[in-house]
């Protein structure tokens, strides 16, 4: 004798509450108002109010994906939505999602002072760092989430690089726990500093991310889109809701609808080559997927660019503010225009060996960053005010 095991859905939060959200608690209301909107906006196929209720019973309850034109047009007339913020494929509660796995790398700069710089180099225990782009020295701390290494460059800037490996089922997740963790990460950032130094602007902190994707989830058609949204996860994204779990269901509904979109976005760049790595960096992130690994970019190469690009960023993000308080900045002509020019140099000049993906990288990474107006400004008021 076999006893047939009930089969279980994933609720669409999302159409639950925006249905209560508009005031209508039952579904039999909710129907009558769909079936009004139909037939006063001209519908001729509206269904009728039964059909309807029977219908959103089956939609809200996850046994089937609205599908259907006409519901997805009623549905978004009633609650003034557009079809990405209410409509994707739901997994069935008894599907096991496929996972991804990756590696997340996360980068907190800060600007401490040439002086502060010192002293965290002389008391963290740091010795010369290997195979950075210019010189710094570096020590291991210790962090509650992962592995972290402390970098600090004689010219005031420190980065703290946490490595963070993770499966996860949806690209929805990375984005939640990316929005949640970054204000802890900043956190005990400036707690940490502020044992050195006694004054840390933490509102100028902030993380940086990129991922470096070991084992995709998505079928080939899909791998690419995945990781443009990797790239930029906050699309997914409200900026002023609780990440709650309805807040993570409309998320997996909005990553469903661009995947099947192919999702694209002008602030992204591409440095992959195809059969051999996919890459792409934005304003937000980067992430990488080698595909023939003894052919693709290393990760040190990816993680170097960044400690790079990233402790320059809060240069001259501190020289950027007092620029914008009327001050001429402050900083010790060992490391004014002149040193600033040689980091330009070193961040835009191509090595007579460097590969042409490393170029790419490098490339992309720079433009998307924005780092180079910001460069050029701190090399021009340092050299009008003598810096250096």
């Amino acid at each position: 004798m076999s006893t047939e095991v009930p089969r279980q859905f994933k609720p669409n939060l999302v159409l639950v509450n925006r249905r209560k959200a508009a005031g209508w608690e039952s579904r039999k209301r909710a129907a009558r108002e769909l079936h009004r909107l139909g037939l006063q906006q001209g519908i001729r196929e509206t269904p009728t109010v039964e059909a309807i209720e029977k219908a959103m019973y089956r939609h809200e309850t996850g046994r089937v994906a609205v599908t259907d034109a006409i519901y997805r047009q009623l549905y978004c007339l009633a609650y003034d939505a557009k079809p990405h913020d209410l409509f994707g494929e739901l997994t069935s509660g008894t599907e096991e999602r496929p996972h991804f796995s990756v590696r997340s790398h996360k980068f907190v700069p800060a600007f401490v002072g040439a002086e502060g710089a010192a002293l965290i180099q002389d008391n963290a225990g740091c010795t010369p760092a290997e195979d950075q782009w210019y010189t710094c020295s570096s020590a291991p701390v210790e962090h509650p989430e992962g592995e972290c290494t402390l970098y600090v460059w004689p010219c005031g800037s420190v980065v703290f690089h946490l490595v963070e490996t993770m499966q996860l089922s949806t690209i929805a997740s990375l984005a939640f726990w990316r929005k949640v963790s970054y204000g802890d990460n900043i956190k005990w950032a400036a707690d940490y500093l502020a044992r050195f130094v006694s004054s840390i602007d933490e509102t100028a902190l902030y993380v940086f991310g990129a991922h470096w994707l070991t084992e995709p989830a998505w079928p080939v058609e899909l791998v690419e889109p995945a990781l443009r949204i990797m790239a930029t996860p906050s699309v997914l994204l409200h900026r002023d809701r609780p990440m709650d779990d309805e807040h993570l269901a409309h998320a997996e509904l909005i990553e469903q609808s661009l995947l099947s979109e192919a999702y694209d976005h002008g602030g992204i760049e591409s440095f992959g080559v195809r059969g051999i790595s996919s890459g792409y960096a934005s304003w937000s992130g980067v992430v990488y997927h080698p595909i023939a690994a003894g052919r693709s970019l290393m990760e040190p190469e990816l993680v170097a660019c960044e400690l790079a690009v990233q402790s320059m960023w809060a240069f001259t993000d501190a020289i950027t503010r007092q620029i914008e308080q009327g001050s001429d900045p402050e900083v010790p002509p060992e490391y004014g225009w002149r040193y600033l020019r040689g980091v330009r140099s070193r961040l835009t000049t191509s090595r007579p060996r460097e590969t042409g993906q490393h170029q790419a990288m490098r490339r992309a990474i720079l433009r998307t960053s924005d780092l180079m107006p910001a460069l050029e400004q701190a090399i021009e008021t340092l050299r009008e005010t003598g810096r250096g």
